[in-house]
């Protein structure tokens, strides 16, 4: 399934995202359009329907859907619960009911992992109204995060000791903690293993909407290195709302300047992907589509950037990491090496990589940042480095 999201800080999220499905549905595709950052509810009044959290058809080929935070989040409980069950005779506590749940802080980001998860074949492709860069790729690193969590709160080793539980369970005459905290545990790593599929699959994209007026290049670089931080690829950049063309040609001076001066602008938000431009006259989805997508394909998945590891120590006496960070700024990059881990920090992003094996054995040389690319120097600990 191709996965579509669409997100930025401007207000024209909704409509490209609208266009983008109905560009999908156009080309012969089943096309699920899911609202998950639209509290103004503008897509509804751009399709002409109340959404819910059924997908209903909205047009030929395409189907659209409203995230339900509190639906989703009394699933997630209703999915645990079963296995918490005993757990909690053991404790002698009672299960809340369905009508006392609320849902809490985060929840959104839950939800949305949720929506990304659609039966296999169901759907071609899924475009997603996504919240606002920064709170997408939070929301996208979630799986990667609580799985780190879960791996070391709960390791899968200490699960060693398995064949003696019924046993001991026999003689106490109830069921041993380990047994259902590793049962919901095991429901827990795949429900993350499903949703990290999603996130890092090839298919999945980014797609970026920047204000024609007011959007800036600085900003649009800030949100793609944060993406790119996290392995997203973002497969273009959309300018909404910007002066018509035909602008440039205008007989009034002051008009030609301006749509010039934005047309400049314009070409520096690009950064190194494809810019799609929609003008103010595109007032419905379907001529914003036309606009940005015509009768072509559109942007296709990016080039999955690899993260390599070289080996330089016959020239330099040191193994060079390289991680792909377009847009990322020197003065906002941050690292700190953790045991087996690289603590990397772009502005108000952060992630945690666990390191390759033979750099595990290596001490921090050196850094740098070029032209988007991430290198990071190592040299061998003669105390963990073999000997030849």
């Amino acid at each position: 399934m191709r996965t579509i999201l669409v997100t930025g800080e401007s207000g024209g999220v909704p409509e490209v995202a609208a266009a983008t499905a109905l560009h999908a549905a156009g080309r012969g595709r089943r096309t699920l359009l899911v609202a998950a950052d639209d509290s103004h509810r503008r897509l509804d009044d751009l399709l002409g329907h109340r959404l819910s959290a059924e997908p209903q058809q909205i047009a030929d080929g395409l189907w659209a859907a409203r995230i339900d935070e509190q639906q989703a989040f009394r699933q997630a409980v209703a999915g645990l619960d079963g296995r918490l069950r005993s757990g909690y005779d053991l404790l002698g506590v009672e299960p809340l009911d369905d009508d006392e749940l609320t849902a809490l802080p985060g929840t959104r980001h839950l939800a949305l992992l949720r929506a990304l998860r659609q039966p296999p074949g169901t759907w071609d492709v899924l475009v997603a109204a996504a919240p606002p860069p920064a709170e997408l790729t939070a929301a996208l690193a979630l799986p990667e995060q609580l799985d780190r969590y879960l791996a070391r709160l709960l390791p899968e080793q200490h699960q060693a000791a398995r064949s003696l539980r019924p046993m001991l369970a026999a003689l106490v005459g109830m069921p041993m903690p380990a047994d259902w905290i590793y049962q919901a545990r095991g429901w827990a790593a795949g429900e993350l293993a499903a949703a990290r599929e999603v996130v890092e699959s090839p298919a999945t994209t980014v797609r970026l909407v920047a204000d024609a007026g007011g959007s800036t290049a600085a900003g649009l670089r800030r949100a793609r290195a944060g993406l790119a931080l996290f392995g997203h690829r973002v497969d273009a950049v959309v300018a909404h709302r910007a002066l018509p063309a035909a602008a440039l040609a205008s007989s009034d001076p002051w008009l030609a300047a301006l749509a010039a001066s934005e047309r400049d602008r314009l070409d520096g938000l690009a950064l190194d992907v494809p810019l799609l431009v929609g003008d103010q006259l595109a007032e419905q989805p379907s001529e914003l589509a036309r606009q940005l997508y015509g009768e072509g394909p559109g942007p296709e998945p990016a080039e999955v950037w690899p993260w390599t590891a070289e080996d330089r120590l016959a020239q330099d006496g040191v193994l060079i990491w390289r991680l792909t960070v377009p847009g990322a700024d020197r003065a906002d990059l941050e690292l700190m090496r953790r045991g087996d881990e690289l603590v990397v920090g772009l502005g108000p992003y952060r992630r945690i990589l666990s390191l390759p094996s033979a750099l595990r054995r290596c001490t921090v040389a050196g850094a740098g940042l070029r032209d988007g690319e991430l290198t990071v120097r190592f040299a061998p600990d003669p105390e963990l480095w073999p000997r030849s």
